[in-house]
């Protein structure tokens, strides 16, 4: 089984994309299920990496935001540790982020190859099974390079575990805030003349959303007036070739030892980005459509249909019982996902009607302090229940107006329509 977890790749920076070229990854498409609707329950790095790892919404495991963590992630049951208590080899490969000073071998991996915080792109600091190590090149070739030896030594009896978290579409952090995305120095050239493709909600006016209305600070460097530059989307779509490369070694490796069929193979992001849409830039913390929707593609012909594009409703929450029931081991009650393997056989299987997204409200970005909120998506409507901001909640019709650009609140919501959204999200809130 190979885990690829991206860091802030769009659903659309993969899916479908106009001029990116990804011929690995759409190779996996096209042989694979491409879910169209998996969304991240928690559109944040650490909270949404714990989702995935525990199968556990943020209020549950209790990674509620990008604070230290380490202690806590020592402790987290992990879908890698059950995996390995049956008899998996397991590596894990990447940014794990619980914790900003701790990058010692969490429980459940043989091999631990990490980096402190964030890490860096080039030439970075890593550490091997609890080991110091100065590894030289770009991070996305030095973590393939890594795992690609790992499936390598496995034992063709025993079954194993890859987690690749790569650090690859998040920007490099520099003093001052200043953030740059920088691609691996032979892609740099890509795409210098394409023409970066904009939505109705680019730049869209912020009428119906209070919350964003409220005064910052234009001159902070981690909110830019208008969001992205269309030179550092092309940066960040230029990142991707890496990953692209990337894909194609394991997939590569595997052919090499037999095993590609036989391997379950899974790529995702843990949330999106903002280009632009309603001028917002870094500030993937919200729960509109661009943060929250995110790919989720299954490699397996065993159970999945070829081509096919799965529709249900699903959260990053659901992903570790599938791969626990992909690995053939039980996924424990405190688990509150669902298996997606329903859908990996039948296109329309309903697996849930709604989700819940979770966001506690930090300081790093002035703009969104105070932001904090629980949201319900179902596959019409979104509710946004701001904790501390009174009148700035939001509602979407996602059919008639799926770029979210016309609030329902205060007076536009169908009979019902709220006391029902308000309803299911007390109950996903209610099981602590």
């Amino acid at each position: 089984m190979v885990f690829v977890l991206l860091d802030d790749a769009r659903y659309d920076d993969l899916i479908d994309h106009p001029f990116a070229e990804l011929p690995n990854l759409k190779r996996l498409v096209n042989e694979g299920a491409s879910f169209t609707n998996v969304y991240t329950s928690a559109p944040l790095c650490s909270p949404s990496r714990a989702v995935f790892m525990t199968g556990q919404y943020p209020y549950r495991n209790g990674i509620v935001d990008n604070g230290e963590r380490a202690e806590q992630s020592h402790r987290i049951v992990t879908f890698p540790k059950l995996l390995h208590d049956a008899g998996y080899r397991t590596g894990f490969f990447g940014k794990w982020h619980m914790g900003h000073a701790d990058d010692s071998p969490r429980p459940g991996f043989d091999r631990w190859v990490s980096f402190v915080g964030q890490g860096v792109y080039f030439d970075p600091d890593l550490n091997i099974d609890g080991k110091p190590a100065k590894a030289r090149g770009y991070m996305s070739e030095i973590l393939t390079e890594h795992a690609v030896s790992f499936i390598e030594s496995v034992p063709d009896t025993q079954p194993f575990l890859v987690v690749m978290a790569q650090k690859a579409v998040h920007p490099e952090i520099y003093p001052n805030f200043v953030r740059s995305f920088p691609p691996a120095p032979r892609d740099a050239q890509q795409y210098h003349d394409a023409a970066i493709p904009h939505g109705p909600s680019w730049r869209a006016p912020l009428t119906g959303k209070p919350a964003l209305q409220r005064p910052y600070d234009v001159s902070d460097p981690r909110s830019p007036v208008g969001g992205l530059p269309d030179s550092v989307v092309r940066d960040r779509l230029r990142m991707l070739s890496a990953i692209d490369r990337s894909i194609g070694e394991v997939i590569a490796t595997l052919e090499r030892r037999g095993m590609r069929d036989n391997t379950v193979i899974v790529v995702t992001s843990d949330q999106g980005f903002f280009y632009g849409e309603f001028g917002l830039a870094q500030e993937r913390r919200l729960a509109y459509e661009p943060s929250i929707h995110i790919p989720f593609i299954v490699r397996y012909p065993r159970l999945a249909k070829a081509g096919s594009h799965p529709g249900t409703l699903a959260s990053n929450v659901d992903v570790a019982p599938t791969l626990l029931a992909l690995g053939g081991v039980q996924a424990p009650a405190t688990m509150q996902g669902r298996s997606l393997l329903p859908a990996l056989g039948a296109n329309a299987a309903s697996i849930r009607n709604e989700l819940l997204i979770e966001y506690y409200s930090d300081t790093e970005f002035p703009r969104v302090k105070g932001m904090g909120y629980k949201a319900v998506r179902t596959d019409r409507y979104k509710f946004i229940r701001y904790d501390e901001l009174r009148g700035m909640d939001e509602v979407y019709d996602l059919v008639k107006d799926p770029h979210e650009l016309t609030n329902l609140l205060p007076d536009r919501v169908p009979p019902g329509v709220l006391a029902d959204l308000n309803a299911r999200l007390d109950k996903l809130l209610s099981n602590r």
